[in-house]
């Protein structure tokens, strides 16, 4: 069973920074204790291994987040849990894109609380068909 996040994880915006809790992240994500969970990038694939949504950002974003969810349950850590995500957005996908990423991803995460991110834009990831990867990094209780 997942522990109460907020005794193990602070997530924060310090005075001098620029409060960004509107765009979907904080500035800084405190872990207090617990146990570290580090998941691999997450892309569009389902659990057989086809593309999900060729072509298509908003499917591929949803599977992403099915992706993490399920890998967070896999060590008892919900969205909750989670310190950081780093997404990396391929090309042609672009910053006018991030808007479909942004709706899908506060489907899933707490608005009011979100975790620290990273938004890369590359020219592309390891497969050409790939328009998201997003990794994710969390704290349970040890």
């Amino acid at each position: 069973m997942a522990s109460d996040a907020s005794q193990l994880l602070r997530l924060h915006n310090p005075d001098g920074l620029f409060k960004p809790t509107a765009l979907g992240f904080s500035q800084v994500a405190e872990i207090k204790r617990g146990k570290l969970i580090v998941l691999s990038g997450q892309v569009g694939w389902d659990a057989d291994g086809n593309l999900v949504g060729t072509l298509d950002l908003a499917a591929q974003t949803r599977q992403v987040f099915e992706n993490i969810k399920r890998a967070l349950e896999s060590s008892g850590a919900t969205f909750a849990h989670v310190a950081k995500l780093t997404y990396y957005l391929a090309e042609p996908v672009d910053e006018t894109s991030i808007p479909t990423v942004r709706q899908v991803r506060d489907q899933y995460l707490n608005k009011a609380n979100p975790p620290a991110s990273t938004l890369l834009v590359v020219s592309r990831l390891a497969r050409p068909e790939w328009l998201i990867e997003i990794e994710a990094t969390a704290v349970v209780e040890s």
